[in-house]
């Protein structure tokens, strides 16, 4: 009973972590639509030609800049949120087992001295 319980839990623990992707995916599409229609709007609907000038040289890769800085971070939190979540989500639920085995670190150190002593 406590299994079917764990599984249940551990399966919608497991949608709710891939919904969370989907929606910073998603997030992430209308952020760069509305980047890419502000942008537009403000070099290509202007009303005399100097304006048009100024926001096509100065401020428009001024603006594309910060657009693209502000994906690349949602980009790299998309990334880093995947990492974790295959590594404590699905790692946890399907590897570990809290058996009660005490951890023992790799070191160099011991294995060098066992192998020079023996």
């Amino acid at each position: 009973m406590i299994e079917t319980i764990e599984f249940v839990l551990g399966t919608v623990s497991n949608t709710a972590s891939y919904l969370r992707l989907w929606a910073l995916s998603l997030a992430h599409g209308q952020l760069a639509e509305t980047f890419m229609d502000l942008s537009f709007i403000f070099v290509f609907k202007a009303t005399n030609i100097p304006l048009t000038i100024v926001f096509g040289i100065i401020l428009w890769p001024l603006f594309w800049g910060i657009t693209f800085g502000v994906l690349m971070v949602m980009d790299l939190l998309e990334c880093f949120l995947h990492t974790l979540r295959l590594h404590w989500v699905e790692f946890q639920n399907k590897f570990f087992r809290g058996e009660g085995y005490a951890f023992k670190p790799y070191s160099n150190e011991v294995v060098l001295g066992q192998v020079l002593e023996g």
